[in-house]
């Protein structure tokens, strides 16, 4: 992985590309408008600085250009690698998962067997709770990674990784940009 001080360069420079374009396709935009620009440019600018090597920057691209009018500037954003990092159709993997995972709910739900609890030990309890918490949480976690849900638990944490990382050098260059505006605004 790169340090965060490259990371942080390659995404300022792609998200000023993104916000250059944003500006250049509609000029009167009002402020959902611009928001929408801003969170555009910056999630393309940031998936495009992992260079589609990991999950969830090819699902945040693929989600980006799902839209109409979203994709053509997605496209332009990224340039001549628009090609290789935009997804044109929903990968196999994604199916089988998203098939297997819907075919344990039914054998679940066709199995119908109500086990009855006796006498349950307390190391036995709290062993379940424990589980059911670890899945409730991933569950939570694949929902707050792009392309999460199709991702296995070993592979979720690495991404997760991967996906902070990447945060935090957004938020970064996010603050540095807005304390230099102010200091530019009161001088």
């Amino acid at each position: 992985m790169r340090p965060p001080s490259l990371l942080k360069q390659e995404f300022l420079k792609k998200w000023i590309m993104g916000l250059q374009r944003c500006s250049s396709t509609k000029k009167n935009m009002n402020i959902l408008e611009r928001k929408k620009a801003i969170k555009l440019s910056a999630d393309v600018a940031m998936a495009s600085s992992r260079n589609g090597t990991t999950c969830w920057s090819r699902a945040l691209i693929a989600n980006a250009s799902k839209d109409g009018n979203d994709k053509h500037l997605v496209e332009q954003i990224l340039g001549p690698e628009s090609e290789r990092l935009i997804v044109k159709k929903v990968s196999i993997g994604a199916l089988v998962c998203n098939k297997r995972i819907r075919s344990k709910k039914i054998l679940k739900r066709s199995c119908g067997i109500r086990r009855t609890r006796k006498c349950v030990p307390q190391v036995a309890l709290a062993s379940s709770i424990a589980k059911w918490l670890v899945r409730k949480r991933t569950q939570v976690l694949k929902s707050l990674i792009p392309g999460g849900e199709f991702m296995n638990e070993v592979c979720l944490i690495k991404e997760t990784l991967d996906y902070i990382i990447s945060l935090r050098a957004q938020v970064d260059v996010m603050r540095s940009l807005a304390s230099a505006s102010e200091q530019v605004n009161h001088s």
